[in-house]
């Protein structure tokens, strides 16, 4: 086989995996009668499976490091949609700015501060080792 063809079939495995993870999720959304969707499902249970060791992360890191650099463009349907809905969104628009800017400030600050209790954490512990 060619190293184009293991390649090809290293992919086709990893996206295999992230697949069979997003099914099972979308299965727990309609068994479970919790109003959780399906994909906070699939990253809870791709989180535990990484940290439990049944999954390696080499065994996604490349196909999910492919939708990565892809995920810009899943959001091209959402624009264009509110796009198209304008005309239902004008009286609206200003106090939905500004709720998208305040939101977005407070979870930047709040991320930055926990980012920071942490490494702050980390340095202590290290300078008490």
């Amino acid at each position: 086989m060619t190293n184009e063809r293991i390649l090809f079939m290293k992919y086709i495995k990893q996206f295999m995996i992230i697949l069979c993870i997003s099914l099972v999720a979308e299965l727990l959304e309609a068994v479970v009668p919790l109003p959780v969707p399906a994909s906070i499902y699939g990253l809870t249970l791709m989180l535990l499976l990484l940290l439990s060791g049944w999954l390696k992360v080499e065994s996604v890191k490349d196909a999910a490091g492919f939708l990565v650099e892809i995920m810009p463009l899943m959001f091209i349907p959402a624009a264009v949609g509110l796009m198209e809905s304008y005309v239902e969104l004008e009286g609206i628009l200003l106090p939905m700015l500004v709720a998208v800017v305040v939101t977005t400030v407070v979870v930047m600050a709040v991320t930055g501060r926990i980012a920071q209790a942490i490494l702050r954490r980390k340095g202590e512990q290290n300078k008490n080792e």
